[in-house]
């Protein structure tokens, strides 16, 4: 059948129309060759039309997933229906190179991907396309979103100039871990330290210097706890750390070491270098306690103790 004027033109901007959308358009017949690849695969791939018509695809792009792609077109083709994968699901299917200036922190093209069945004149679905979505800016923006979101979280729950636990979120692991206690009586130990006349140390060498032994501090802290521990700064010059199924002579043993840590160490500042000590009360959690807080309390009389035998010392609740 010859076609007229009006079809010809209807076809010849069809086809223009499918050449330069910016939306990447391939179809496949059952067995994966690929019948059709339009100018946008062709700009990303650098591949073009007449190179991959008849190739099957996994051959052409060995890195796509078969055993996925192959169960999506199964369940297209049988259901005589539409699928669709947003990036979230799977970034892409095609590994393009990201080519877009104001995205140029991702790496790859981030895709949607929507596959449609095609039927032949009988209504057997004989072919499948794929329509290929550049979403590299929308998801660009949304993964800067959630990292900035994880980032306030963090600086919500995190003490700005050491890293550890602010007091607030410590005290709540506090409060949960005497809960904990209380639903299962497993061990658990609590620490209260703070650094010895670190008030002399601000008078002496100024608070910058001050903030440079509180950091030493906290790292001397954090290299010592297991991943298990809960690190933080209660406040000032003051830590807490929280010793999951830990009795008080496993926990004496860690604050030893932590204290002979900082007794042998040097912290260089900028206004000299510094050497300090630390006093550290330790209280294992009995049934005696009837809140969180008395049990910080225990911590904190041993602590005071410590101060009042001479400081440098680590002294269990009794």
């Amino acid at each position: 059948m010859a076609f007229d004027s009006q079809n010809l033109d209807a076809f010849h901007w069809l086809a223009d129309m499918i050449e330069t959308v910016e939306v990447g358009l391939v179809v496949l017949d059952l067995e994966f060759r690929v019948q059709a690849w339009n100018g946008f695969m062709e700009n990303h791939s650098g591949i073009t039309a007449t190179q991959i018509r008849g190739q099957q695809i996994f051959n052409a792009f060995p890195d796509i997933p078969k055993a996925w792609l192959t169960r999506k077109v199964d369940a297209v083709t049988t259901l005589n229906t539409r699928a669709f994968t947003s990036w979230e699901q799977r970034p892409y299917l095609f590994k393009f190179r990201n080519s877009r200036p104001i995205t140029g922190t991702e790496e790859f093209m981030y895709q949607n991907l929507t596959i449609s069945p095609l039927t032949n004149s009988s209504g057997k679905v004989d072919k499948v396309c794929l329509l290929i979505y550049d979403v590299t800016e929308f998801a660009s923006s949304k993964r800067a979103l959630e990292r900035a979101n994880e980032q306030l979280a963090k600086l919500s729950m995190t003490d700005r100039l050491t890293g550890l636990l602010n007091r607030g979120t410590w005290e709540n692991l506090v409060d949960a871990e005497f809960e904990r206690y209380g639903r299962y009586g497993q061990t658990t130990t609590l620490v209260m330290f703070d650094i010895d006349h670190f008030k002399a140390v601000n008078d002496t060498y100024g608070h910058l210097a001050g903030d440079d032994v509180i950091r030493h501090t906290a790292q001397v802290t954090r290299d010592s706890i297991r991943q298990s521990d809960s690190a933080g700064r209660y406040g000032g010059e003051e830590f807490g750390i929280i010793l999951p199924e830990t009795d008080a002579e496993n926990a004496h043993i860690l604050c030893e070491r932590i204290r002979e840590t900082i007794a042998q160490s040097t912290v260089n500042t900028t206004a000299g270098d510094i050497r300090y000590t630390i006093s550290m009360g330790i209280a294992q959690l009995t049934g005696e306690p009837e809140n969180y807080m008395q049990w910080m309390q225990e911590a904190d009389k041993a602590l005071y103790r410590a101060k009042e035998g001479g400081r440098n010392k680590v002294v269990i609740y009794a």
